[in-house]
């Protein structure tokens, strides 16, 4: 191998001559590259312990004299590859994987040793990795999960796994796979150039109720499958999904059911169940009932959860009637049924339902749901409006009682024979105030009184013409004082509360008497409308401000009502427009201000305010003052409100400031005003004098009224509060008020007040002032 890594050397070289024809001759000679090397080749993954020989750079300068130096440069240089210097020996170091990298691209060239001229240019080669097979197969899942639909054809592709080889697929058989099936015999197969994996039995055979899960091991090898290759693996797993290929089925061909004849429709009386081996919507089953006495009077509904058929009551059950019911329910998919694989097997199911009926002890029963009864609105009292008939429905047949539930005849206008269902009027009716009359009859068994029913009757209060009509609403207008004859003033209308059949048809007319006939006439416009005309050309407000005109208003029905309204006409003042400009006060005030009654309601109503606040006021005065103390028993944690407003200094009476003046004029005898005074109980406290000082301490008169509580059985409880108000006599400027004065104004002497400042001199000298002009 050794030749074939070796560079080649071209030797020789080749000269050519090219003359300057413009200077002299000059003869030029250009010399081609002395040295050039293919590419060189390594095998990866080397074992061996010394360095790998790759081959042997040599430039055709190298004489043997060692004089040249050869280096190298590029991938690997220095680390992975070495070069002997002086011979041109290269080497490889370390261990190379061509998988890691295929080839190392290197330069190198030849430099003199003494002067380090470079004597070859710079020269690219390639050192390209020889592949072993050391790496094997590896699949791009480590598992797969895969499904196919049950009953599939054989050959029916189920997926396609895929495995790499690192190795150099271009050099040898190292990187060419093979696929294998290691596991999964014989119902699966794989392709071994593609790794399609297949089914590999028939329809019969793959059949997802008998098994529906399998697990597949697909094995990979390189060297194209020969022996010697190394082989990667990977498992599928695979999945039969479901096909409808079965039928619901019964799990018993007859089921019974009992229930009482009291339970209502729609009720539930029972469950069946049809099993399929499908899955999901192949699972899915509707239930009808086809057969049998019962066909009307059951129904069956298709549970969407459990898909359970619900047999339900489809109408009143009577067990006097029928005892027994037989039903035929058939069952069937939702979903179109695969019936290949079904031969002769029927594609629905069929089961027989038995329902027995129990007897209960039932209410009366009547005869209709409800009932729709007339009556004229001017019917009598006593008067039959209809009857309703209920019957026990059981064998007994006990007789039946009638009554009416008052809560729905609040009014007590009906009632009901008790023993033949008549209902009859006990009030007189008004269809103008209710047309209708919603009513319930209740009836009871007479010897089980807790067995009742109850039906609504509706009655109807047909109209009779009993009220007349009258205008639509309060009319008034005016004239104009010069007017033409036949001008329409007012158009009016009418409203009957009546309701006749054919509808309303009034008629319009002036009364027959009162001179106003003169003045204005009605016009009837036939569609129950008519318009008010004048008679005169010319109208006097001083004359005559106001006209009422009597209105006839007649209806077409039977009985024949009528009825007369009154409008009012004022005469005005109009512009030749015919506007109106001036009406008399009266009409003025009526239109643009409140009517008389309304002034009268408002000045009633602010004389009462005014009798209400006086009456207030005066019980105010006459209210009597609370006690201070509610009870004599009970004086503890009280709050003793005196509500009095003090006078001010000038105010002596209000309270006793004897204490204030002169702590020692006490009177002995004076009891609390809290309580009531006992002589005989309480007597009067003796009390210690105080000795009469000029500069006598609040300390002393406090302890004093101390000691005088402390012994006083009247006193009131520990948590009480005293007051103790006492000014002390130690000031020197002493009280200030004129209350403790003991002399008056005309006998003081203001000159003290020179000696306090000069803030008070002048204060001084203001009261020295008058003084002398008092006494001058």
């Amino acid at each position: 191998i050794e030749h074939q890594s070796f560079f080649l050397l071209m030797e020789g070289e080749e000269e050519e001559e090219d003359r300057d024809g413009g200077k002299g001759g000059k003869l030029l000679k250009r010399f081609k590259r002395g040295w050039m090397w293919n590419q060189f080749f390594l095998q990866e993954e080397y074992t061996g312990s010394d360095k790998q020989y790759i081959g042997k750079l040599q430039s055709d300068m190298d004489r043997g004299d060692g004089t040249l130096k050869y280096i190298l440069s590029g991938d690997g240089a220095g680390d992975i590859f070495t070069i002997d210097e002086n011979n041109g020996d290269l080497h490889a170091n370390k261990r190379l994987d061509r998988e890691d990298k295929a080839y190392y691209t290197l330069r190198a060239t030849v430099v003199n040793k003494n002067t380090g001229m470079k004597l070859e240019p710079e020269t690219e080669f390639i050192v390209k990795l020889h592949d072993i097979n050391d790496n094997e197969p590896i699949f791009t899942k480590e598992l797969y999960t895969v499904s196919v639909p049950e009953r599939s054809n054989m050959g029916t592709s189920v997926t396609q796994v895929t495995a790499t080889d690192a190795d150099d697929s271009m050099y040898g058989n190292s990187a060419k796979l093979r696929y294998s099936i290691s596991q999964g015999h014989p119902y699966f197969s794989v392709e071994p150039d593609t790794g399609i994996i297949r089914t590999a039995l028939g329809p019969g055979e793959m059949d997802r109720e008998k098994r529906e899960h399998y697990q597949v091991v697909i094995e990979a090898k390189d060297m194209a499958g020969q022996r010697g290759g190394l082989t990667g693996t990977t498992m599928v797993n695979i999945t039969l999904t479901d096909v409808n290929d079965n039928p619901p089925r019964f799990s018993q061909s007859i089921y019974q059911f009992s229930v009482p004849e009291s339970m209502k429709v729609g009720t539930p009386v029972g469950r069946i169940k049809a099993v399929d081996k499908d899955l999901g919507k192949n699972a899915e089953m509707f239930y009808n009932v086809v057969g049998g006495d019962g066909l009307d009077m059951f129904d069956v509904i298709t549970d969407k959860d459990s898909q359970e058929g619900i047999i339900t009551v489809g109408k009143p059950l009577d067990y006097e009637k029928t005892r027994s019911y037989t039903l035929e329910i058939q069952v069937q998919n939702t979903q179109i049924l695969d019936t290949r694989f079904l031969g002769y097997l029927p594609t629905k199911d069929m089961a027989t339902v038995r329902i027995g009926i129990e007897d209960v002890d039932e209410p009366p029963l009547f005869e209709r749901a409800s009932y729709v009864m007339e009556v004229k609105e001017d019917a009598a009292v006593g008067t039959a409006v209809g009857s309703v008939r209920a019957m026990d429905p059981d064998g007994y047949n006990s007789p039946v009682r009638y009554s009416i539930d008052r809560r729905t005849d609040l009014d007590r206008l009906f009632n009901v024979h008790s023993g033949n269902g008549s209902i009859f009027i006990t009030r007189p009716l008004d269809r103008e105030e209710a047309a209708w009359h919603n009513i319930s009859v209740i009836a009871t068994e007479f010897n089980k009184p807790l067995q009742t029913s109850r039906v609504p009757v509706y009655i109807r209060l047909l109209d009779v013409n009993d009220n007349a009509p009258t205008f639509a609403s309060f009319y008034e207008t005016f004239v104009c004082e010069k007017t033409k004859a036949g001008q329409k003033i007012q158009t009016v209308s009418a409203v009957d509360a009546d309701d006749p059949a054919g509808g309303h048809k009034f008629f319009f007319s002036l009364a027959t008497e009162g001179a106003y006939r003169g003045n204005f006439t009605v016009r009837d416009n036939g569609d129950n409308t008519a318009g008010v005309l004048t008679r005169r050309s010319s109208y006097s407000r001083l004359h005559k401000s106001v006209y009422l005109v009597p209105v006839v208003i007649t209806d077409g029905d039977f009985p024949m009502q009528s009825s007369t309204g009154t409008l009012t006409v004022r005469v005005c003042t109009c512009d030749r427009e015919g506007n109106m400009e001036l009406c008399n006060a009266e009409a003025q005030t009526s239109s643009a201000g409140l009517s008389t009654g309304a002034l009268v309601a408002i000045l009633l109503c602010v004389i009462i305010l005014l009798m209400i606040v006086v009456l207030f006021a005066a019980l105010k005065k006459q209210k009597k003052k609370e006690p201070l103390i509610i009870s004599k028993e009970d004086v503890r944690d009280n709050v003793v409100s005196y509500n009095d407003e003090g006078g001010g200094e000038e105010d002596t009476q209000a309270f006793d400031i004897g204490a204030l003046r002169n702590p020692e004029a006490i009177e002995e005898s004076k009891q609390r005003r809290d309580i009531i005074p006992s002589d005989t109980l309480y007597p009067p406290l003796r009390r210690t004098a105080i000795p009469s000082r000029d500069n006598a301490d609040v300390r002393d008169f406090i302890n004093q009224r101390v000691q005088d509580n402390d012994n006083n059985p009247t006193a009131p409880p520990y948590d009480s509060l005293a007051t103790y108000a006492y000014e002390g006599t130690g000031s020197v400027a002493e009280s200030l008020s004129s209350l403790g004065s003991a002399s008056s104004e005309g006998d003081q002497d203001y000159n003290y007040l020179s000696d306090w400042g000069p803030r008070f001199r002048k204060l001084a000298d203001m009261y020295g002032a008058e003084d002398s002009d008092c006494d001058s």
